[in-house]
């Protein structure tokens, strides 16, 4: 799971935002301006069929702030993605 649905800067990080891209999601923001140190990124490989599917996630960042439900106050009842 992305570190980044308890992180305080989620709405505001440039990393997230290149994530909410590449999984073809709304944006939190479309101006982000917060430049997170470090992050680090997994990206699972997956074959569906013929295509291939792509789950990109951040696992770590020495910016990380904990707020615990942040994501989830930005979008209340929405699914929080996993």
């Amino acid at each position: 799971m992305c570190i980044c649905v308890n992180c305080h800067y989620v709405d505001r990080c440039l990393t997230y935002n290149a994530v909410e891209t590449q999984h073809e999601e709304r944006h939190l923001t479309e101006t982000p301006d917060f430049e997170p140190i470090e992050p680090t990124i997994n990206v699972n490989i997956r074959p569906r069929g013929d295509e291939i599917e792509m789950e990109w996630d951040v696992v770590g960042c020495a910016s990380f702030k904990q707020e615990m439900g942040k994501w989830a106050q930005l979008r209340p009842g929405e699914l929080i993605p996993t």
